[in-house]
C-alpha cells in the first residue's frame, strides 16, 4: 500500500481535521490502488492541499489549461535503480470544494474535499473520464471509496 502524505498550503478553511483527512486519503488509495490490481506496488501519493490561485498556476504548467480546477493528478516514474512503482501527486483544490459543497449542498466541505482525493486517486489508476460511460463509472468508484473513507475517519 503506498504511503499518503498530505501538504497543507495555506490554511485549511473552512477548518478541516488533518488527521481525518489523512486517514480518508489512505483508504482511497488503497481503494484504488486494489481496484486498479497493479502489477507494481503503489509507492507513495502526496496530496498537496491547495487554493485557486496555486492550482490556475498547476493546471497551466502540468495540463497547459486556463484557470484553478478541482483536482489534478500527476504520475511519475521512479528513477532508475529505485524500487518499481507508483509516485503520484494530487492537487485537490479547497476552494472549489468549497464552492461545489455550498452550490450542490448534496455534500459536505470535508465530503468533497474527500470525493476530489478520491477522483485523483481514481486518475492514478489511469482510469479516464473522457466519455459519458467512463464518466458515471469513476463517479460511481468515487463516490464509493469517498463514502468508505470518510465511515473510517469517523471511525478515529
Amino acid at each position: 500500500m503506498a504511503h499518503v502524505t498530505l501538504e497543507i498550503h495555506g490554511k485549511l478553511t473552512p477548518p478541516l481535521l488533518k488527521k481525518r483527512l489523512q486517514c480518508a486519503a489512505q483508504v482511497c488509495a488503497n481503494a484504488a490502488e486494489r481496484w486498479s490490481r497493479a502489477e507494481v506496488p503503489w509507492q507513495e501519493v502526496t496530496i498537496h492541499l491547495i487554493h485557486d490561485s496555486l492550482s490556475a498556476e498547476v493546471n497551466d504548467a502540468i495540463l497547459g489549461h486556463v484557470g484553478p480546477t478541482d483536482v489534478i493528478t500527476q504520475r511519475y516514474e521512479p528513477f532508475p535503480g529505485e524500487e518499481m512503482g507508483l509516485i503520484g501527486e494530487l492537487y485537490v483544490n479547497l476552494d472549489e470544494a468549497a464552492r461545489m459543497s455550498e452550490k450542490l449542498k448534496t455534500t459536505t466541505f470535508e465530503e468533497e474535499v474527500v470525493l476530489y482525493i478520491a477522483h485523483g486517486c481514481d486518475h492514478l489508476t489511469d482510469a479516464d473520464d473522457a466519455t459519458p460511460e467512463e464518466r458515471k463509472a469513476m463517479r460511481r468508484r468515487d463516490l464509493r471509496w469517498m463514502h468508505a473513507a470518510i465511515r473510517q475517519a469517523d471511525a478515529l
